[in-house]
């Protein structure tokens, strides 16, 4: 019998509530309390935050502050701040706001193609291939993304054939990073472990990122198998917030503090304190008036209070 690949000690996990997290919700979160969000996910260890996205306002009103918030985080160590960026203008306003590490995506779904960006796949891969390059230009970090790398809502099942393509164009683009997105929330362990470790065995030593939701409840179990397969990044969303608007019912990402729990569990260092994490859905909770799909943030932990004072 095969020995077990072994897995990582140490996993960095990209906190997706900011961006994935806010983009569908209808109460307004100023400024000032998404920066107050940022804080308390420094201070319960978090070391990755997808801030926002580069959006025009009038599509997603809730990233119109992505600019403001860049300019006024002061740069923490070994903290990365990031943001999505979708075209030229985009990436535009990421430059001139100071941002330096960046995720761009296509799809490998044309109908999810058509209906995220208004362009067909190949018309997406042009321009990002041209956002890509002028993001390095300026020295930016660049995470370059898969969407539906696992399934799509509209054609079903999408062959690995065609995700592990454009991971091929990546590498030779010389991106960063390659995120791997399961948009839909179609994925299943087998299914993820596979394509993961293909892209992997073409990247080399290019990071494989994961971004999975839990439409299906199997978030976690690929999550792991991602893991075993060579991922070493993972997308999470505090409270399990988060969905993308052109898929019908999708649901968040994994939750943050299930997902660290579980890996801390397995002797997986993440850095990040699943109370302090707890503490941020509680709030949210408050905020939003629901529960949230975190399972760890309804057990009895000892959680101080998500911190309400203003941010300068």
């Amino acid at each position: 019998m095969n020995a077990a690949p072994p897995l990582p000690r140490h996993v960095i996990i990209e906190e997706e509530v900011l961006r994935d997290g806010l983009q569908n919700e209808k109460h307004p979160f100023s400024t000032n309390e998404k920066l107050r969000l940022i804080h308390a996910l420094i201070d319960a260890g978090v070391k990755r935050i997808q801030v926002g996205s580069f959006v025009h306002p009038k599509w997603v009103p809730q990233m119109a502050d992505t600019d403001e918030i860049f300019r006024r985080l002061a740069p923490v160590p070994g903290m990365t701040y990031t943001a999505l960026v979708l075209n030229k203008k985009g990436l535009e306003r990421a430059i001139a706001c100071g941002a330096k590490h960046l995720s761009m995506s296509v799809s490998a779904s044309e109908t999810h193609s058509l209906k995220n960006t208004n362009c067909s796949t190949e018309e997406a891969w042009s321009r990002i291939e041209s956002l890509i390059l002028s993001a390095k230009e300026h020295g930016i970090t660049v995470r370059a993304g898969v969407m539906t790398a696992f399934g799509c809502a509209y054609e079903g099942p999408v062959p690995p054939e065609r995700v592990l393509h454009l991971v091929t164009r990546y590498v030779a683009l010389g991106v960063d990073e390659i995120n791997l997105a399961d948009t839909a929330g179609l994925g299943n362990p087998r299914l993820v472990y596979t394509v993961v470790k293909e892209a992997k065995d073409i990247a080399g030593d290019i990071p494989i990122s994961l971004h999975l939701h839990d439409t299906r409840g199997m978030g976690l179990a690929n999550l792991l198998s991602g893991l075993a397969a060579g991922a070493t990044i993972f997308d999470t969303c505090t409270g399990g917030l988060g969905g993308c608007p052109f898929i019908p019912n999708a649901a968040g990402n994994i939750a943050t503090e299930d997902a660290v729990f579980m890996l801390n569990e397995m002797g997986i260092e993440t850095g990040i304190d699943v109370p302090s994490i707890c503490s941020i859905t509680h709030f949210l909770e408050e905020t939003l008036k629901r529960k949230l799909p975190s399972r760890l943030a309804s057990l009895p932990f000892p959680t101080p209070s998500c911190p309400t004072e203003a941010v300068s």
